[in-house]
């Protein structure tokens, strides 16, 4: 059986129908509280691919923070998780957590018996990071 493809995108591509996905492809949000306008634009959203809490605040804070100084939205967004090392600590917590582990666990069997998923999140990774991008690069190591 052949292995089902992994993309991402974001939330408005999806709503806009910016992104072209393969027929068939369930889109799998990763958001830790998302909108009912987000849970409408998704087949099934993971919560526990989510930040966690703390991380996310942390996060915002910064961002706010660096905005107050002047540095507009994307700037601030890019350079808070620099500061928060972000991408350490979602590493972390993704391999540390029982649920993450146990979605991980599901996405990659559903990969490995041939459905093809696209994990989606809020950011446009054009201009802001995601940990989306951190997600689909473990999935696709753990592959």
């Amino acid at each position: 059986m052949e292995h089902g493809r992994l993309t991402d995108t974001y939330v408005a591509a999806v709503q806009h129908d910016l992104v072209d996905l393969p027929e068939g492809t369930t889109l799998v949000g990763v958001v830790r509280k998302p909108t009912a306008w987000f849970h409408a634009a998704v087949d099934e959203n993971r919560p526990s691919l989510g930040p966690p809490r703390t991380l996310l605040e942390s996060t915002r804070e910064t961002v706010d923070d660096l905005k107050m100084r002047g540095i507009c939205d994307e700037g601030a967004h890019n350079a808070a998780w620099e500061q928060v090392e972000f991408d350490e600590r979602y590493r972390t917590y993704i391999e540390t957590s029982p649920e993450a582990q146990a979605a991980l666990s599901d996405l990659e069997g559903r990969l490995a018996s041939g459905e093809s998923l696209a994990l989606v999140c809020f950011e446009n990774t054009d201009k802001k990071r995601c940990h989306r991008s951190i997600l689909r690069d473990r999935l696709d190591e753990r592959a």
